[in-house]
């Protein structure tokens, strides 16, 4: 069984109840990056004993929130050691528009993967696109590049709608199982 890790910072709660359910999906380990941009004792070791890294961040202003930039910038010791090379990777997110830009804040988390020479991990689910798909179906966001939801920003985190956290844990057993194979 490969060793996953969610890694994600959470302002007012959304990212948090999605990385839960993420981790739900990948039987993983949640990591929380703090309200000052710093992970817990030990939070590198264990990163560095992953097979897999989901990264999450609240999509603020178009892109991560400044504490998992932080994050972001602090990997600089992992990458110069090649720490996180060849591991799994996989990102999501949380917003309050529909799109809220983001594909961004996915993009910013692809491309750490890539600077690190991770392996990203797709989406890999259907949208739900059609005349007859409902709000609260699963991928009804659309998102193939990772998990993605939509909070109103007058909700709070325990109003996130099922159908968006379905979706996150989805994705986690995607993750999962994807890493499992690689791991081989």
């Amino acid at each position: 069984m490969s060793k996953v890790v969610v890694v994600y910072h959470s302002g007012y709660g959304h990212t948090q109840r999605m990385a839960q359910a993420v981790a739900q999906g990948a039987d993983a380990e949640l990591l929380a990056i703090d309200a000052d941009g710093n992970l817990p004792d030990g939070g590198w070791e264990t990163l560095a004993a992953a097979d897999a890294i989901i990264m999450g961040s609240p999509t603020y202003m178009g892109s991560v929130s400044w504490q998992f930039k932080k994050f972001a910038d602090a990997s600089s010791k992992p990458w110069f050691a090649q720490q996180w090379k060849d591991k799994i990777a996989a990102g999501f997110t949380n917003s309050a528009g529909m799109n809220g830009d983001k594909l961004n804040t996915l993009n910013t988390l692809f491309t750490l993967a890539m600077q690190h020479g991770m392996i990203w991990v797709s989406q890999g689910l259907m949208p739900s696109n059609t005349q007859g798909a409902q709000r609260n179906d699963v991928n009804y966001l659309v998102s193939y590049s990772g998990a993605i939801a939509q909070s109103p920003s007058d909700a709070g985190a325990a109003d996130m709608l099922p159908g968006d956290l379905e979706t996150a844990r989805l994705f986690g057993e995607r993750v999962a199982s994807v890493a499992a194979r690689f791991s081989k």
